[in-house]
């Protein structure tokens, strides 16, 4: 389940940022997945051809469970993995296992163990390293970044930078570049601080993420008011625009919804599918519908 659109040159995957949201007042059961679904993963994919990995920020999946997610999805679907916390939010990682977030080749060595069921099976789409606001272009960053494209650029790199320094600095795009790297174009609320919209191309892959325009709750709400967002019709064809633009260049194009907020993130990836013309599926849950 490979889209191809007229006119443009990419592959697209089309899908959301993870697929479990099994509690609390965001959750999807209900929403996208019917009362009762036993495989998620196997029902999410007959609508979207590739899906992030959000778990394995938290921890390193173990290969057992990649091989079980492989298993569970048809040819031609893809992965991507957030990159574990450790690597991108040390702070975070610090503050949730109470240890020095100190990177080794042990640390490495294991991340890329945990995801070698789906690399090896050509499911491993690309590894998304996502850095935190506070993640600036000094001569840390640069460092940081150039370690994780040194270690890890086998497997495609897409890096989401948040931070105006990267995208005031036109040195940047050369940088990612060199390690080709995807600079990962983010959809969120803009603030004084908001790395600029339009990030160049800067590989033979584009990558999108769409985390919802909720200014009121993006710095005071949590982990699901933050996203508590549906894109309009309107907001959709802005965003298609942008991915079809994109396709044009790219040989492979990823597009995501991190809107996770009871289901709204795979109403809107239908939604673009249909925008870009693309054959779409509709859901069971009439709550999707309205």
């Amino acid at each position: 389940m490979v889209y191809l659109f007229s006119r443009v040159s990419a592959k697209l995957y089309i899908g959301t940022s993870g697929w479990s949201y099994p509690t609390g007042e965001g959750t999807w059961e209900g929403y996208f997945y019917p009362p009762g679904t036993k495989n998620e993963l196997e029902y999410y994919s007959r609508f979207f051809n590739a899906v992030e990995i959000n778990s394995s920020f938290y921890r390193p999946p173990s290969p057992a469970a990649a091989a079980a997610w492989a298993g569970k999805t048809p040819d031609g679907f893809l992965f991507t993995a957030k990159f574990w916390q450790k690597f991108t939010h040390p702070k975070m990682y610090e503050a949730a296992t109470g240890e020095a977030a100190a990177i080794s080749l042990a640390d490495v060595d294991l991340f890329k163990k945990s995801l070698e069921p789906l690399a090896s099976r050509g499911k491993l789409g690309a590894l998304l390293a996502q850095f935190p606001p506070s993640f600036v272009n000094d001569d840390r960053g640069r460092q940081v970044l150039g370690a994780v494209m040194k270690h890890f650029g086998e497997y495609g790199l897409a890096v989401e930078l948040r931070h105006k320094s990267w995208s005031d600095d036109p040195g940047t795009a050369g940088l990612l570049r060199s390690g080709k790297a995807a600079w990962v174009e983010i959809d969120e609320p803009k603030f004084n601080c908001s790395v600029a919209s339009g990030v160049p191309l800067t590989s033979g892959k584009a990558y999108f993420r769409f985390h919802g325009r909720n200014a009121e709750m993006w710095w005071q709400g949590n982990g699901e008011l933050r996203y508590k967002y549906l894109y309009s019709p309107e907001e959709i064809s802005q965003l298609e625009e942008k991915v079809r633009a994109a396709g044009e260049k790219a040989a492979v194009a990823f597009a995501f919804f991190n809107n996770h907020w009871q289901a709204y993130a795979p109403r809107n990836a239908n939604d673009l599918k249909k925008a870009l013309q693309l054959p779409f599926t509709g859901f069971a849950s009439s709550r999707l519908l309205g």
